[in-house]
């Protein structure tokens, strides 16, 4: 490749070309967003994930910065900004690898294989420590609420939102008793 600006370009497309659904973010190459199923065969196999990806000018030589969007629990992602703790994006990356890497590789086996010891979600790591049998709900639980589907991937305002709304229909409220009764 004679420069990185070509080299984003084909990586980008790449990915766009394969089986993930990729949303551009303004006008260039370097913000999108792109929709990552949990691996096969493990806790997060029913989920759908909006992943964040951001790509510096020095990209291949740099590595791209990439974060959740929707929340997911996890030993090695912050639960409120979605950062990744991943050594070959953080530290180790080289030229060599590409975006299809990112979401092929990676990012399945940092769900794979999570890290407690070296943790971004310092809850998450002490529950899979402690107790494996909740850490498990808990992870199912998120998959549940913040990744269900592709067409449902929620942002946690919207989801709190919908849940206060729920209640206040659940709640039998009084006003409901009295519109129902006129006055004769």
């Amino acid at each position: 490749m004679s420069s990185p600006s070509k080299r984003r370009e084909m990586d980008v497309m790449k990915l766009m070309m394969s089986d993930y659904n990729v949303e551009m973010i303004n006008d260039g190459l370097n913000e999108f967003n792109v929709d990552f199923h949990g691996p096969k065969q493990s806790l997060y196999e029913t989920g759908v994930w909006k992943i964040r990806v951001e790509l510096p000018d020095a990209y291949p030589y740099k590595s791209p910065s990439i974060g959740f969007v929707n929340k997911i629990f996890h030993p090695n992602v912050d639960e409120l900004s979605g950062s990744v703790c991943l050594d070959v994006i953080n530290q180790s990356w080289s030229p060599m690898f590409d975006l299809l890497n990112v979401f092929e590789v990676f990012l399945p086996q940092l769900l794979l294989y999570p890290n407690p010891s070296d943790p971004l979600n310092g809850d998450a790591a002490s529950l899979m420590m402690k107790d494996r049998k909740q850490y498990d709900e808990k992870v199912k639980e998120y998959c549940e609420r913040f990744a269900k589907k592709e067409n449902d991937i929620k942002c946690t305002s919207e989801d709190e939102s919908e849940e206060d709304e729920m209640s206040d229909n659940e709640s039998g409220s009084s006003d409901d008793d009295v519109a129902g009764h006129a006055d004769p």
